[in-house]
């Protein structure tokens, strides 16, 4: 038996990510843990562990999939049962934290991203590893330590290996919040910067809500009110680039790809200003809906993912699609938090903007 497992390692799995669960434990030299995660006849979840847990530091391994619900609902079970079986530890290892995009109030929502913090710290976890937060203000929702592993030193080995002639290119942030990420690339990989500017998409029309309620009255119980300043709305110009990308090859570079009507409306950009070739290059592939189909459809050349999410039908749909493995960084995070290691060397060479 391995010493990491005679050591009280146990590596667990849902049924989000089978494929990169393996992948992780295999580098670790372990194998997972025997654990049964399925949907009872009346649509509940149910997890049986068929091994001791009692004093053992588990890493339950579970992703944002595209049954994201039920994904979260085996994770908090299975942390749940861990912790009512006396575990030492608790790690969660989520590449993707579900619900990231929801980490910010809109109108009468709420924040679902510090709902899901809440709800996984009350579960039992001691701890969180993940890759690539859609804000790094999320971790701050947290109770425990969260490690927020990046995924750009493997996106960046990708561009110089398998991108020809990779120095003829522009790093190209799709909008100005994006900015920073792409800075990073192009300063480490030494090449120019684009960025896009403008409304990429029809915006929605707003929903009803107090913004239309009726005005400021000049007078309440007698006193005089002032009016309210009227506020300016807000419009984007027409879409532009601010760079030149002529001749060039254009890699646009963002923390997760979902639907893609934003990406190709810049790539199509992009074209018409003179770039040969298009990537797109992102952490997290969601790809929902009919992204694939669009992706195929337009001038985008390449659509380079990682693993943190499965990506085999929308594979089916389109050969655009490249996927590149992150276990490795996720592999050493648990080997060095099991061994109660330093982590700052998975972030060497990585600013913040990252």
């Amino acid at each position: 038996m391995n010493t990491m497992s005679r050591g009280g390692l146990l590596v667990i799995s849902g049924n989000s990510h089978p494929e990169l669960s393996r992948l992780v434990a295999a580098r670790l030299g372990v194998e997972l843990g025997n654990v049964d995660v399925y949907l009872q006849d009346n649509k509940e979840t149910n997890v049986d562990i068929n091994e001791s847990v009692r004093g053992k530091d588990v890493f339950v391994i579970q992703t944002g999939a595209k049954d994201v619900n039920n994904a979260i609902m085996e994770m908090l079970i299975m942390t749940y049962a861990c912790k009512t079986s006396s575990a030492n530890s608790i790690v969660g290892v989520i590449p993707y934290l579900p619900y990231s995009k929801q980490s910010q109030m809109r109108k009468r929502g709420s924040i679902v991203a510090k709902l899901l913090a809440t709800m996984l710290c009350k579960s039992g976890m001691d701890h969180i590893i993940t890759m690539d937060l859609h804000h790094k203000e999320i971790q701050g929702f947290f109770d425990v330590p969260v490690d927020n592993l990046r995924a750009s030193p493997f996106l960046l080995q990708y561009i110089q290996e398998h991108i020809p002639d990779w120095r003829n290119a522009v790093i190209v942030a799709r909008n100005p919040s994006s900015a920073q990420r792409a800075t990073s690339f192009a300063e480490r990989l030494r090449l120019g910067l684009a960025v896009i500017h403008g409304e990429q998409k029809v915006p929605e029309q707003d929903k009803i809500d107090g913004r239309h309620s009726p005005p400021t009255v000049r007078t309440f119980s007698g006193h005089s009110l002032d009016m309210l300043p009227l506020f300016t709305p807000k419009e984007k110009p027409p879409i532009d680039v601010v760079g030149d990308v002529g001749g060039r090859i254009a890699i646009i570079v963002d923390d997760m790809i979902d639907e893609a009507e934003s990406f190709v409306a810049a790539a199509d950009v992009l074209k018409e200003r003179g770039a040969y070739k298009i990537y797109v290059m992102a952490t997290h592939g969601l790809l929902s809906a009919d992204a694939p189909k669009k992706i195929e459809e337009s001038c985008i050349d390449e659509v380079v993912v990682t693993n943190t999410l499965q990506h085999e039908l929308q594979k089916l749909q389109t050969k655009k699609i490249r996927t590149v493995d992150i276990s490795p960084a996720l592999s050493e995070a648990v080997r060095r938090i099991f061994h109660r290691e330093s982590m700052s060397y998975l972030f060497r060479n990585i600013s913040k903007e990252d």
